[in-house]
């Protein structure tokens, strides 16, 4: 529904606890890991271990979901 879907971008990250799931793909240097963190109501931020430079990506709880990404993976709920 349009209007509904939180302002991902506008909700601060710092001091957000992102908690790790690992699994499914290997590297050379380790196993690979993503991170995750609830951010807001019905807002995720969502980083790769491997690169911990990088923004984490934003998704709504229904965005996670068409990816197939369970919070669940994360030691989190929805």
């Amino acid at each position: 529904m349009p209007g509904t879907d939180p302002d991902l971008h506008s909700l601060p990250i710092n001091g957000a606890e992102f908690f790790k799931a690992c699994g499914g793909n290997t590297h050379p240097d380790g196993e690979s890991c993503a991170t995750l963190a609830k951010i807001g109501h019905d807002a995720w931020a969502l980083g790769d271990d491997k690169r911990p430079d990088m923004a984490p990506l934003r998704f709504t709880t229904a965005e996670l979901n068409a990816a197939g990404i369970d919070p669940a993976r994360f030691g989190l709920s929805v």
